[in-house]
């Protein structure tokens, strides 16, 4: 079965067929950096690294491209505000938002282009559409001719004679139809300033993508993502001014992942309901955000509560609990045990090869492995050994780890207390024998308040962390 996605500019879903092939072209749209990322940031970048990870291991090879908005209207404003260089600003940003990504198990992308470090190729790609007759100078600003280009709003679904303007564009009388938009601003007073053909000045939001795309994969992409609130007008835009240029197809697959709501609503700097990376991962782990949004379809909006996280965290346990060791003094389980187990590894690979290749239906992939954590946790009650278990625990971390769990279930803090839980469990181990049941059963209750759960069973007392 070929991987199929949905497409929004031809709103279906589609076979996907490389430009090259076993080879991918991949450029998704990242931050402005302006203030700190939140949990909207790490959703719409989740969502591309399980893409992108599920494409390696079907055995493509990508090149991936997330650039940074490092020269913008809001940078300049929060840099004044706050009496900062904007570039010593969105520097300190982009380097919070590199540490949040590894944080957050996210890959590093092949290259994160900057704006502020392709002025040259802006400024050569807006003079070759001047040159053709699509973009106009007008008193040292340039702005691309949205008339000039028929198919214009065909992402989106606009027509032009009905469009608005955007939150971005800036209504101005000066220009041949509203919908022109900035692809060269001209300097102002304080702020940054680029040499060019027009005067000094810096570039539009919309060009920036456009040029790092020709500069670092050519003319044409395969895969060009972001979220859903980037179709109009930043992607929209994307496709005019790259195609008026180039006179080919820019990207194949437009994919656009849904909004991240926090109880309900959007989330939004302007009302203030943010939650930063930061703040999340200070409450919980990044397998706890990954699974939320795993089990969410990606183009849908994704509800934030504590109810969901609470969700996720007892599912990863429920993941975490297939990946204990066998039972102490196992002698093996029975041949048909091992058979269904068996039979259980190969169903599940096959059903998250089928899920992922349906437009990367990762909900329905983590179904697969919650029938193998069932079976592997039932196979270990009938007394398999370690040997017996390992190939089916091997393959619940491969296919999980392909998605970017890590399915750790403490951090290397707690991980040094392990030989002091042993020790303790020894000594209730002999309270036991004692029949010193009431001290036994206390030291369980403190270790469970403490994060460790004991499991007693004829053979002993295993534990785990959760």
């Amino acid at each position: 079965m070929a991987v199929k996605l949905y497409n929004t500019l031809t709103r279906k879903k589609e076979e996907f067929e490389t430009l090259e092939p076993q080879k991918v072209k991949m450029y998704v749209c990242g931050p402005t950096v302006y203030s700190k990322a939140h949990v909207g940031h790490a959703m719409s970048a989740m969502v591309f690294d399980i893409i992108r990870r599920y494409l390696e291991y079907r055995g493509y090879a990508v090149r991936y491209l997330m650039n940074f908005t490092d020269v913008d209207d809001k940078i300049i404003t929060r840099a004044n505000a706050s009496g900062q260089d904007p570039f010593d600003l969105a520097e300190g940003y982009i380097k919070e938002y590199e540490q949040n990504l590894s944080d957050l198990n996210i890959k590093p992308a092949t290259f994160y282009p900057r704006a502020t470090q392709e002025i040259d190729q802006i400024v050569a790609m807006i003079q070759g559409l001047v040159d053709k007759g699509y973009a106009y100078p007008m008193q040292g600003d340039v702005y691309f001719r949205v008339t000039r280009d028929e198919d214009y709003g065909r992402l989106s679904g606009r027509k032009l004679d009905d469009m608005q303007a955007g939150s971005r564009i800036n209504v101005d009388e000066r220009k041949e139809h509203p919908m022109d938009f900035a692809l060269w601003k001209s300097a102002r007073p304080g702020e940054p300033e680029w040499d060019s053909p027009w005067g000094k000045g810096r570039p539009g939001w919309h060009i920036e993508c456009s040029a790092m795309n020709l500069h670092h994969n050519g003319e044409q992409i395969d895969i060009h993502g972001g979220g859903n609130d980037l179709i109009f007008p930043h992607h929209e835009n994307e496709i005019a001014q790259t195609e008026s240029l180039t006179g080919k197809s820019f990207a194949r697959y437009w994919v656009h992942n849904g909004m991240l709501q926090l109880g309900g609503e959007k989330m939004s700097k302007s009302v203030g309901n943010l939650v930063t990376i930061e703040e999340f991962l200070s409450k919980h782990s990044a397998d706890t955000l990954r699974f939320t949004v795993l089990n969410s379809g990606y183009r849908s909006p994704l509800t934030f509560t504590d109810d969901v996280l609470l969700q996720s965290e007892k599912a990863l346990e429920r993941l975490q609990s297939a990946l204990r060791p066998a039972l102490p003094g196992g002698k093996g389980a029975p041949a048909d045990a091992l058979q269904t187990l068996q039979n259980q590894v190969v169903t599940v690979e096959e059903n998250f090869t089928n899920a992922m290749d349906d437009d990367f239906n990762s909900a329905g992939a983590l179904g697969g492995f919650f029938d193998l954590v069932r079976v592997i946790n039932q196979t270990r009650t009938m007394g398999a050994t370690a040997a017996e278990l390992q190939p089916a625990q091997d393959k619940l971390r491969e296919l999980t780890g392909v998605l970017g769990l890590t399915l750790l279930t403490h951090d290397n803090a707690a991980s040094k207390a392990d030989a002091f839980i042993d020790l303790i469990l020894d000594l209730r181990t002999n309270l036991r024998k004692d029949k010193q049941w009431s001290y036994s059963d206390l030291i369980r209750d403190r270790l469970k308040e403490l994060g460790v759960t004991l499991e007693d069973n004829k053979d002993g007392t295993t534990w785990r962390w959760g």
